[in-house]
């Protein structure tokens, strides 16, 4: 349902209340005073309901609102002195605008308030039991048809922003996900390596093989890095113990730490395997950056129920509790995810320890779309009740009205006309207003077949056109058939009625309210199994969009690891192997390019932070710089032309730095080139970057299926712009970014 049906359907059917109330007041002999007064008062209701209390924003609970419902109240009552057979279904007005107003149990209090002194005026006037009841009904259920009309369009809002809080919120659970990841596994990575390449840069001219070997261990870091980079940007990435040890012995051994390690685990499930994995990871690396220990034990024991890890240093650590820093947070908050626990704390003997238990075999974890379910939420409850709540509603007043005929209709009669009204009742909740239930063609002719047999044939066997609902075919149709036919035999059916009404020899003015009738239980059918549908919709559709939005996150989380980390690693990688050619043959050469891989390593790490916050803003003239260095350290000869870009906006110079940065790491990766050219042109309408290379591509470098080039076009198309790769004429390949500025 439109958001212009909506109204359209709450305007008809307030319409259809007043204009009911205005041919009694007809009826009840005409003229202009009573005219007039009557107009004037029925507006006024109408006004203030759809202006005030069935406004979708409106703070209904100033002192407006308030105000507002006074005027209602004296509306609705002080009528009835003058009126007191035309204004007998104003009340329901005044009830679904309390309900809508006042606060907590008042409201319900007030609502049956309404309901009887309603049925207490009406009792001065009629004195038939079942008349009376008819009376009491009206404005409990079109009280209820009013608030459901004017509180569910809201609800669909405040639904739609309960989805957007939803899906922003998994997307801040992503991005936690996304920094624990960034930290265990990047940030040991690179601790490691800042570690080793400063013991090696120590040991360059005095312990060569030694020196080497560290050198290695660094390639292979690196290399295992960039593993991670694509792993976390893409998936949870499920660690090796086994490797975590050996790794762990490794750097410890390097930082001159003497290390005990006692192994001795059975099988465990890969998620409790890849917790304990990353405890010991973290434990290290804190050990490494907070402490000032010589010793260290590590020990993994357990049996085929529990696993735990002990990890103990004579240091004294900078984080002593499990609330203090991000590492042991997010520690605690997965070892606890999986049903373990997790505790730090220094001994008296100046000793600290990093304890963790975990089952060996976790439960499985709980379905995403699950989480929090347990019962219907409150807005689909309140859409189903308040849906069961007015078709039994009617029901109910569709009884009285036939027991207002007992004469005519009889005991057996009466016995007809429930049968008729329960069963009724019973297709429309059980069928025709349930959002999960399809039916198909030939079912569909069956309900409405049903239908229209509960309603015509007990109106034309006992002449009494009082007997059924038959607006409950028109809404059954509209909801049922497609939405051509649908309507089309919607306004059949309500035409239909006033026919019957008037071959059974009623005057105009019943005829008048049998057309009414119909059109008004039709429409609030309609109305209310929509809304109660559109609720249920967005309920289901919650993780989907959710989804949606961490697919986004994910996304840019791997363009930003892609692009920063990515290059960092591709850098350490290429200088640690330079270095290590280099080691025996020019030490003082070696011993510089490892003060640039520490340097590198160092900025890595800051950018593993600025990647877990938010994005981080590249320089392009620190980029340009840094692209030099890089491809002269490769035995490239470069030429840079770079034109003046002080005055070119902030998401401009970023985007060029990222192409400089992902067109350099391809050249490294992808050619043999000898010769680089880096071009950047900018005019008042349009800025280019060139980066020209003479390398010979070991792949297609044409294609578009790599990630680097297909993350530079959407960044450059984000812009306005356009990217090409591929080679030239004159046998080089040259990327080419063109970004146009502004006037």
């Amino acid at each position: 349902m439109s958001r212009r049906l909506a109204y359209v359907v709450i305007s008809v059917v307030f319409a259809n209340y007043l204009g009911n109330a205005f041919f009694y007041v007809l009826q009840a002999g005409v003229t202009p005073v009573r005219v007039v007064g009557s107009l004037a008062c029925l507006f006024s209701i109408g006004y203030l309901q759809l202006r005030v209390f069935s406004r979708p924003g409106a703070d209904l609970r100033s002192a407006r609102a308030y105000l507002a419902l006074g005027a209602m109240a004296l509306l609705v009552f002080v009528p009835v002195l003058y009126f007191p057979n035309a204004w007998s279904g104003m009340p329901g007005f005044f009830a679904g605008s309390a309900l809508l107003v006042l606060p907590g149990r008042v409201r319900w209090f007030v609502f049956a308030a309404v309901a009887l002194t309603n049925g207490g005026i009406k009792y001065l006037y009629v004195a038939n039991l079942a008349e009376l009841a008819y009376y009491v009904l009206t404005p409990v259920v079109s009280g209820l048809v009013v608030y459901g009309l004017s509180r569910l369009p809201t609800l669909v809002g405040q639904l739609e922003t309960a989805r957007s809080e939803l899906a922003e919120l998994a997307v801040s659970q992503e991005r936690l996900r996304f920094a624990r990841d960034l930290h265990d596994l990047l940030g040991f990575s690179l601790s490691a390596i800042t570690l080793k390449v400063e013991l090696a840069r120590k040991l360059v001219g005095q312990h060569t093989e030694r020196a080497l070997r560290e050198l290695t261990e660094i390639l292979t870091i690196a290399r295992e890095a960039l593993k991670d980079v694509r792993a976390v940007a893409s998936s949870y990435r499920e660690l090796s113990l086994t490797d975590e040890v050996e790794s762990s012995r490794s750097v410890l051994a390097a930082a001159g730490v003497a290390t005990t390690i006692e192994f001795d685990c059975g099988e465990l499930s890969p998620r409790s395997r890849t917790v304990l994995a990353t405890v010991l990871r973290e434990g290290v690396t804190n050990l490494l950056r907070h402490s000032d220990a010589t010793r260290c034990s590590i020990r993994i024991s357990g049996d085929a129920h529990r696993v735990s890890i002990d990890i103990v240093n004579d240091g004294a650590p900078g984080e002593t509790t499990t609330g203090r820093g991000s590492g042991l947070t997010n520690l605690a908050t997965r070892t606890t995810g999986i049903g373990g626990s997790l505790s730090a704390q220094t001994s008296p003997d100046g000793t600290y320890r990093l304890h963790a238990e975990v089952p060996a075999t976790p439960v499985p974890e709980e379905p995403a779309g699950e989480r929090g379910t347990a019962g219907l939420p409150i807005p689909t409850r309140f859409a189903h009740v308040l849906v069961t709540s007015v078709v039994v509603g009617y029901g109910l007043m569709a009884a009285t009205l036939s027991f207002h005929d007992y004469e005519l209709l009889g005991p057996f009669g009466i016995a007809v006309a429930l049968v008729s009204i329960a069963g009724m009742i019973a297709l429309v909740l059980g069928l025709v207003s349930r959002p999960q239930v399809h039916l198909t063609p030939a079912r569909t002719a069956a309900v409405l077949g049903a239908l229209a047999v509960c309603v015509y044939v007990p109106q034309f066997v006992y002449g009494s056109p009082f007997i059924g609902l038959p607006g409950f075919i028109a809404g059954s149709a509209a909801l049922l058939l497609p939405r051509a036919a649908g309507w089309v035999g919607f306004l059949v059916v309500v035409a239909g009625q006033g026919v019957v009404f008037s071959v059974l020899g009623q005057d105009a003015v019943y005829v008048a309210w049998g057309v009414m009738a119909a059109m008004n239980h039709g429409l609030v059918l309609y109305a209310l199994a929509r809304l109660r549908s559109m609720v249920s919709e967005l309920h289901e559709a919650r993780e989907e969009l959710a989804t949606a939005a961490v697919t986004k996150e994910r996304l840019r989380f791997a363009r930003d690891l892609h692009d920063l980390l990515g290059y960092s690693l591709s850098a350490i990688t290429l200088k640690s192997e330079l270095t290590h050619r280099l080691l025996t043959i020019d030490p003082d050469r070696a011993r510089q390019e490892l003060s640039e891989v520490l340097d590198i390593s160092r900025q890595a790490l800051a950018d593993v932070r600025s990647v877990a916050l938010s994005y981080r803003e590249l320089s392009l003239d620190e980029e340009t710089q840094s692209a030099q260095a890089l491809l002269s350290a490769a035995d490239i000869d470069v030429t840079v032309r770079i034109d003046p870009c002080d005055g070119l906006p902030v998401d401009v110079r970023v985007t060029l730095a990222t192409v400089l940065r992902e067109g350099v790491t391809n050249l490294l990766r992808h050619s043999k080139a000898e010769r680089c050219e880096i071009v950047l042109s900018s005019s008042p309408r349009l800025v280019t970057m060139d980066i020209i290379n003479d390398g010979i591509p070991t792949m297609d470098r044409n294609s578009r299926d790599g990630s680097g080039i297909g993350n530079l076009t959407t960044r450059v198309g984000a812009l306005g712009g356009s990217l090409d790769a591929g080679p030239t004429s004159d046998r080089t390949f040259r990327l080419h970014a063109e970004i146009p500025l502004g006037s």
